[in-house]
């Protein structure tokens, strides 16, 4: 299987699941209220559905990132890629999920929190699986990164997994704060985590 086809087929993923996320953005309608009122008592929708939405358009671009310096293309590459997008895929739902129960205080409202910043755990985990599997040998990669080099970027990756897995805990605390770590991690991967090659 050529490059090519990797991207195009990730492509459309991240697309749908871009894209499903605009499906929970809805109001009552004529005839329940002010619709300033109704868009009001959505905003746990409009909110999660912006950090949702900017978190797979950065995990695309570093997807694109990274499989663009990708030389050789194996099943072993592919079957990761494949678990990477599942997560993907997952996350219109449990965005929708978590935007349903933020606005009550109870266990559900916990639960769904940890569900968002759990599944964004385990995204940031298949991707680094991706990331892993190119550094493995040089040949994977048109500019592979220098061996001195490596161990940085494997920290530099991981020390975004800190944070998802710190929401998780926090999420049992106080739902708001684990879905505002949730976010800044995703400011943290808007940055280039590999080092500057010639």
């Amino acid at each position: 299987m050529d490059r090519g086809r990797l991207e195009s087929f990730s492509d459309g993923v991240f697309a749908v699941a871009i894209t499903l996320l605009a499906l929970n953005l809805t109001v009552e309608g004529p005839g329940h209220g002010r619709l300033l009122h109704q868009l009001w008592n959505h905003w746990p929708s409009f909110a999660a559905y912006l950090i949702s939405f900017f978190t797979i358009g950065i995990i695309w671009v570093n997807h694109h990132g990274l499989i663009a310096n990708i030389a050789v293309v194996n099943r072993t590459l592919l079957f990761i890629n494949l678990l990477l997008l599942v997560i993907i895929v997952a996350i219109p739902f449990v965005t929708a999920t978590m935007a349903a129960y933020l606005k009550f205080s109870d266990q559900d409202q916990h639960v769904a929190a940890a569900l968002y910043a759990g599944t964004f755990e385990l995204m940031s985990l298949a991707f680094f699986g991706l990331l892993e599997w190119a550094l493995r040998e040089d040949e994977r990669m048109h500019n592979p990164v220098p061996a001195t080099d490596r161990r940085a970027v494997r920290i530099r990756f991981y020390l975004g997994q800190i944070p998802y897995l710190i929401a998780v805990g926090v999420a049992f605390l106080s739902a708001p704060a684990a879905v505002i770590i949730t976010a800044l991690v995703a400011i943290y991967y808007i940055f280039d985590w590999t080092p500057a090659r010639s």
